[in-house]
């Protein structure tokens, strides 16, 4: 069992890789906003009751994969309502059930990361969408960034494709290649 652990700043393309990577690799694609909006349907962000539910479904989620051997792609956004041992401890968690983890950062400039924020896109999954907000947040989300685990690789969003990200990812994971012509 492979996690890749895709993380980044809000609009740094998560979803969107994440979506490219699950095409190539056939990992299913567990994106931190199905349980953000599910939780957050009953309770406020950042609530005690919001930031307990969804560590615990994060949490249970992943185990209940890694004991089933199923591999998956999970995008995170590191920002203060989060344990900062949180990577830690799903890595732990696939380990010990015989899996590994692949820690991928995510990275976007500002400029292209204000753009992004208007993305229909996320409007439809709830995402942050105020610049003024993004701005003031955006020292406590570089803080929680630089206290992640050391990734695997780096890449920067606003430079390649999501498929050619995608690739690059694959490329240093344990995911299995795509077939080639010749394999079909």
């Amino acid at each position: 069992m492979e996690l890749i652990f895709l993380y980044g700043h809000a609009a740094s393309g998560k979803l969107t890789i994440g979506r490219a990577l699950a095409a190539r690799t056939g990992y299913a694609l567990f994106h931190n906003h199905l349980i953000v909006d599910a939780v957050g349907a009953i309770f406020p962000f950042g609530s005690h009751e919001f930031v307990r539910l969804r560590e615990a479904f994060w949490l249970e989620m992943i185990e209940a994969a890694a004991r089933g051997g199923r591999s998956l792609i999970f995008t995170f956004a590191p920002e203060p309502t989060v344990s900062p041992d949180f990577p830690d401890r799903i890595a732990q968690i696939v380990a010990a059930a015989g899996g590994h983890t692949t820690f991928v950062a995510l990275r976007v400039t500002e400029e292209e990361q204000e753009r992004r924020l208007g993305n229909a896109d996320r409007a439809r999954y709830g995402k942050l969408q105020s610049v003024e907000l993004l701005r003031q947040l955006r020292s406590d989300f570089d803080r929680c960034i630089a206290a992640m685990p050391p990734a695997s690789v780096t890449i920067e969003t606003g430079s390649m494709s999501a498929d050619a990200a995608a690739a690059r990812i694959q490329a240093i994971s344990r995911a299995p290649a795509p077939p080639t012509p010749a394999d079909g």
